[in-house]
């Protein structure tokens, strides 16, 4: 993952290859493998240049198809669907070397007065300075040390704010803070793809919260199989954010969480995602 925020910045900044093709650089790291919310937000930005200015991105739904290799270029190629009165759709398919990767459907709209109510924010939940740092209390529950967790969410500020338990909880629910770790240009394209970015680091592992499992650990075998992500309202994504993330339901290898992302109080995005939770080894008490 990158290391700082400018370093994200950086690699968000697509290089153009020709007509509705752009081409992303990966961050250094020692992973096997891309890190989707790198791709997420790599083809959200590929998709907003072939939009026009006055429209913002309201929905996108994605599918993982291969593992992206860290040091290779990804290419995203934007097709142009639709570009109606108030609002143009977009597909994105990401490729290395001819392999195809990722492919994501997004729409993008003119904003307009209407309708408007949304979810409250869940109460009692503590402020981030009284929140641990997320590295911490992951580093303090897996195989990776508190360091290793520190790097792996290095430009995110993330902090814990649901309480810590010894055990498993039955409850598969996670509360955090986030916001970017230093301030973000002020263009709210790249605020949306942050946005779009962190809301992969945790939701996943939610499914796994009320089993005997360690997420990431080498009994297990995780991968996120699609995503999809909705823009509610407008929010700066360096300030704090609160992340309810739920997962209703896990079965046959396959978790299901949803997230909601609130922005001083008021809902401004939500996620959903599948993946891959596989478990290679017999676990004592696996329900």
């Amino acid at each position: 993952m990158p290391e700082t925020i400018d370093e994200l910045v950086d690699i968000l900044s697509l290089e153009p290859l020709g007509e509705g093709v752009w081409r992303g650089r990966n961050a250094h790291n020692d992973k096997q493998r891309v890190f989707g919310g790198q791709v997420l937000a790599q083809a959200l930005m590929a998709a907003y240049q072939t939009v026009p200015g006055d429209r913002v991105a309201h929905s996108f739904s994605a599918y993982f198809l291969r593992a992206g290799r860290v040091g290779t270029p990804i290419d995203y190629r934007v097709e142009a669907v639709r570009d109606g009165g108030s609002f143009s759709a977009r597909r994105v398919v990401a490729d290395q070397d001819g392999r195809e990767l990722f492919a994501m459907d997004s729409s993008f709209h003119l904003a307009e007065p209407g309708l408007r109510h949304a979810d409250e924010q869940p109460r009692d939940v503590p402020p981030p300075y009284k929140c641990p740092k997320l590295a911490d209390v992951m580093g303090g529950r897996s195989i990776a040390s508190i360091e290793q967790w520190a790097q792996e969410f290095g430009l995110v500020d993330a902090r814990f704010a649901s309480q810590v338990a010894a055990e498993p909880s039955p409850d598969a629910r996670m509360k955090i803070w986030i916001r970017s770790a230093t301030r973000l240009p002020d263009d709210p394209r790249v605020h949306q793809a942050f946005l779009a970015y962190a809301s992969d680091l945790t939701l996943l592992a939610v499914s796994a919260v009320p089993h005997p499992v360690v997420f990431l650990g080498p009994g297990m075998q995780v991968a996120s199989i699609n995503h999809s992500m909705w823009f509610h309202r407008p929010a700066r994504a360096d300030e704090w954010l609160l992340y309810d993330q739920v997962s209703p339901s896990a079965s046959s290898g396959l978790g299901f969480s949803f997230g909601r992302l609130f922005h001083a109080g008021r809902l401004i995005a939500s996620a959903a995602q599948e993946g891959l939770i596989r478990v290679l080894e017999p676990v004592s008490g696996l329900r």
